[in-house]
């Protein structure tokens, strides 16, 4: 199965009102691995949730402690801080499989074996990392899957922000709005696409920025890295008109002056070829 059957795919999981959150973080894995199919892993987060027993503790403060414990302490779940940017901690395969990954995909795997054993847990995206808040009553209680499942005090939440974007973040409570499953899923595509353009991994960097048009269609920065990679992937003449396409819609951009310099090089070395 090609990389186009599955852009296809990951449109139709995401272009409903209600996002599979697993389905569309297996659909994300497919950039790695075009073949994968998701039933398995669907059937290992239903497993993980029979498994932690939770869903037999009436009192839900309770069923989050056995859930925390099962995960983080039995199951082995942790934080991948050797190799933060090894594309298979992006993977929510191989997450389940290797036990490893980074805060996103952590906090993917504990709201959905969450929702399997009825406790409503959501994502919280922080300056720089992601957390969860597990709902109990009135109260937002906030976890760190990459740090152990851990509760986070409003001002450790602050220490770790300040530390992923190297300098002091003072929260606020717009900070610990809870995102949208189609959030999540473009936070997870961005991670991506920093991972493979480190790896200069142009083919990939591609179908990650596809799908994120898929989410955020004709967002100006999808349209500029879109030609960018395609022109590092020697396709000038496609890398060219998605420069235009942006300089035309966006011609107050930043870095305007920057691409046009950038489209004239890359017209010049075509009309050279001519």
């Amino acid at each position: 199965m090609g990389v186009d059957r599955a852009l296809h795919d990951f449109k139709s999981l995401v272009s409903g009102s209600e996002i599979d959150l697993a389905g569309a973080a297996l659909a994300v894995a497919r950039i790695e691995y075009p073949d994968l199919a998701p039933e398995q892993w669907l059937a290992r987060l239903d497993d993980l949730a029979a498994r932690s027993t939770a869903a037999k503790l009436a009192d839900p403060r309770r069923a989050l402690d056995r859930l925390r414990g099962f995960l983080f302490e039995e199951a082995g779940f942790r934080g991948n801080a050797d190799d933060y940017y090894d594309p298979r901690n992006s993977c929510l395969n191989d997450v389940l499989d290797r036990q490893l990954g980074i805060p996103i995909t952590l906090s993917v795997l504990v709201m959905e074996v969450g929702r399997r054993v009825g406790i409503e847990i959501l994502g919280i995206g922080l300056p720089g990392h992601f957390c969860v808040g597990a709902r109990l009553g009135d109260e937002l209680l906030l976890l760190d899957p990459f740090g152990g499942g851990r509760r986070l005090a409003r001002d450790e939440a602050e220490a770790i922000a300040s530390r992923a974007v190297g300098r002091q973040v003072e929260l606020t409570d717009a900070h610990f709005t809870p995102t949208t499953k189609a959030q999540i899923v473009v936070r997870m595509l961005r991670n991506l696409q920093g991972i493979y353009a480190r790896r200069e991994d142009w083919g990939k960097a591609l179908s990650v920025i596809d799908r994120l048009l898929v989410l955020e269609t004709d967002a100006p920065m999808h349209v500029r890295d879109r030609g960018t990679v395609l022109v590092k992937l020697g396709e000038l003449h496609r890398g060219a008109s998605e420069w235009e396409r942006y300089l035309t819609r966006y011609p107050q951009a930043r870095d305007a002056a920057t691409f046009k310099e950038e489209l004239r090089r890359v017209r010049q070395t075509l009309a050279e070829r001519n």
